[in-house]
């Protein structure tokens, strides 16, 4: 009986354990992966923001160069 309790214990450690763990791993995985809807929503106003200053930086160029020629250049 204690030899039969040993196999199935080992078996236990040996095969299901391994294969609970994989898929637990496999299970948390997709669900960080993934994006909430607030997360999405977060992403898309950081995009629009970049882009705002992106134009930004862009406006104040043009206005440099066309009141500070050489402002580029390093002194």
């Amino acid at each position: 009986m204690a030899f039969v309790v040993f196999v199935l214990g080992f078996l236990a450690l040996a095969v299901v354990a391994p294969i609970a763990i994989i898929g637990h791993t496999i299970v948390r995985w997709r669900a960080i992966r993934t994006l909430s809807a607030e997360e999405e929503r977060t992403m898309a106003e950081l995009v629009s923001t970049a882009d705002r200053l992106r134009e930004r930086v862009a406006n104040l160029e043009r206005i440099l160069d066309a009141e500070v020629p050489g402002w580029r250049t390093e002194p």
